[in-house]
């Protein structure tokens, strides 16, 4: 029981309208009528969320209102000359009443209360665009302000050559500030924010401000931090039941339109850009990976607004995603091992099984870990196991390339997540939902960062006129042969046709991977001083550009403009397969 005097916790109770007079109860007992008191906790008529601005509480009222209005609107009433209220309750065990339960919460208002009461009601009145979008729009406001003293206080403690806008350091920072409000400006468009940050990333590539000499290491770890937290909401988004019911069709649909695409690459890339078949089959396997970031960060923001929870799409396509990015990355090391004979070739093989195994061993153990540890009643056992998670994930991305074997990383997020998550399930759902909430924070910070390096990659000065046609033309042959096959390999599901359809765009979207894996046989050439293996590298490295540009902005435009008509809303939990 907590304290007597610790103060409440003030929830505003939303009230719909036509139903405000059912959201006071009748006196009890012949006592005093409780303004804010509920008939029904359950019912639909109104619900208790955090306290939000004031302006928006009092949004289309007037100072004083009667509570008997039933015009939708919160009720603010006077009581004598000194008090008012409005639909207001204490949250239960936070000192509100008896043993917690909720309480009605007045206290006197002063002069300056009702004046800033006043004014606020005015703004929102003359205003309703900011009452309507203030709530969105000041997140990532709160984000860029959070930039903002984050570099005002490096400025302040570090060394002038490090804090200096035209250091490396500072660049990288202004790249991520600067992504994060062209995010902010595109998403007023109602496009999506991550068509900002990086449309940023190129514009920053392509007029030389790209240059962080001396930080490449700190790049590249903020790349793998992105990594990891859309991995782990992946796997959290995983669902067994319907990995077990689905598995067959994941593998059809992972297995067939990557080999078709990877083909046409080949084939076409042979002809048209005059690569060796094994060249060719390697800038197949890179741009066959799906983008992770791309495609998750649609599913999160689609498993907000309960499209297609239904049919279970949500951990079909992420599934999907990413048993094609473990194969297209499994091969691709093999593949570029065999061009460059860096090792045994058996050795090469064998190296991504043995990463993938180490992938579900790490994985499975620190899952189990974290359903154990800390206690599920100890204080801090949410933030404890965010924590945990996050530090496991990042050790599993940076250990596995230190000891070689890269292919375990990603696959060890996601199977970290996917077996804590699933234990979590079946606890009550007060009791760790909010790691998953800490991992959504974690991402508005990382997902500017996460695309505005991706952009950053997307450098126009190694765009050759005749590379560039026939590349495209090689990217848009093998991407329709994708499309087909992936529509075609749906084929014999409980899918209707625009869940297949949808299904099938998801693997639409490049970036991520190709950011990572495009550049790689270039700096193995560089490294090797291996000419004539330097120049096919640089076109592998100008088609993944131009991968990069047509596909993750289309993609993630498609994916969410045609969401709301090709995906049923699930409007009861109850009705959600694999959610």
């Amino acid at each position: 029981m907590p304290h007597p005097l610790t103060p409440p916790r003030i929830y505003i109770t939303s009230v719909e309208e036509g139903t405000v007079e059912d959201s006071y109860a009748p006196p009890k007992d012949g006592g005093p009528s409780l303004v804010g008191a509920r008939t029904n906790e359950s019912g639909p008529s109104a619900a208790a969320i955090p306290s939000i601005d004031l302006a928006m509480a009092l949004s289309k009222q007037q100072l004083i209102m009667h509570p008997t209005n039933s015009d939708g609107a919160l009720p603010l009433t006077s009581v004598g000359d000194s008090e008012w209220h409005c639909p207001v309750r204490a949250a239960v065990g936070d000192g509100g009443g008896e043993n917690g339960a909720p309480q009605q919460y007045r206290r006197p208002a002063s002069p300056a209360d009702r004046s800033a009461a006043t004014t606020m009601a005015m703004i929102a009145r003359k205003c309703p665009s900011l009452e309507r979008n203030w709530p969105v729009t000041s997140q990532p406001l709160a984000l860029l302000i959070v930039f903002a003293f984050l570099w005002a206080v490096a400025y302040a403690i570090l060394p002038p050559e490090l804090s200096h806008p035209a250091g490396g350091l500072m660049r990288l920072v202004f790249l991520f500030v600067g992504a994060q409000a062209c995010g902010i400006l595109v998403s007023l468009t109602g496009l999506p924010d991550m068509l900002g940050m990086l449309f940023w990333g190129v514009l920053y590539a392509n007029v030389g401000w790209a240059d962080f000499a001396g930080y490449e290491r700190v790049e590249v770890f903020l790349r793998e931090m992105a990594l990891v937290n859309i991995m782990l909401l992946a796997g959290l988004g995983l669902d067994y039941a319907a990995l077990r019911i689905l598995f067959r069709f994941i593998m059809q649909l992972t297995l067939i339109p990557t080999v078709a695409e990877v083909a046409a690459v080949a084939v076409l890339s042979h002809y048209l850009l005059a690569l060796p078949w094994l060249w060719g089959v390697l800038l197949g396997l890179v741009e066959t990976a799906i983008s992770p970031n791309v495609v998750v960060t649609v599913l999160l923001r689609l498993k907000e607004e309960r499209l297609g929870l239904n049919k279970g799409i949500h951990t079909l396509i992420i599934a999907m995603t990413s048993c094609n990015d473990v194969l297209a990355i499994f091969l691709f090391g093999v593949i570029l091992g065999v061009i460059f004979s860096t090792g045994d070739l058996i050795s090469q093989i064998l190296q991504g099984p043995i990463g993938i195994v180490i992938g579900l061993v790490y994985g499975g153990l620190c899952g189990v870990a974290l359903l154990y540890v800390p206690s599920y009643h100890a204080k801090y056992t949410n933030g404890l196991r965010f924590s945990m998670a996050a530090l496991a994930g990042t050790l599993s991305v940076v250990g596995s390339k230190k000891v070689g074997y890269p292919s375990a990383g990603a696959l060890g997020c996601i199977v970290t997540a996917f077996v804590a998550g699933t234990g979590w399930r079946k606890r009550p759902s007060t009791e760790c939902n909010e790691v998953s909430m800490y991992l959504d924070l974690l991402w508005k910070f990382l997902k500017p960062v996460s695309f505005s390096l991706i952009g950053k990659e997307v450098n126009f000065s190694v765009l050759a006129g005749e590379t560039v046609l026939y590349g495209a033309v090689t990217l848009l042959v093998a991407v329709l042969l994708r499309l087909i096959f992936s529509y075609l390999s749906t084929m014999g599901s409980e899918l209707n046709w625009k869940e297949k359809a949808y299904v099938t765009l998801s693997g639409f979207p490049k970036a991520t991977v190709q950011a990572a894996l495009g550049p790689a046989a270039l700096d193995l050439a560089r490294s090797l001083n291996a000419t004539e293996e330097y120049a096919r590298a640089q076109t592998v490295l100008i088609v993944t550009v131009l991968a990069i540009i047509f596909t993750a902005p289309l993609g993630a435009l498609l994916m969410i403009k045609l969401a709301p008509r090709w995906l049923k809303r699930s409007t009861d939990e109850r009705t959600d397969q694999y959610s």
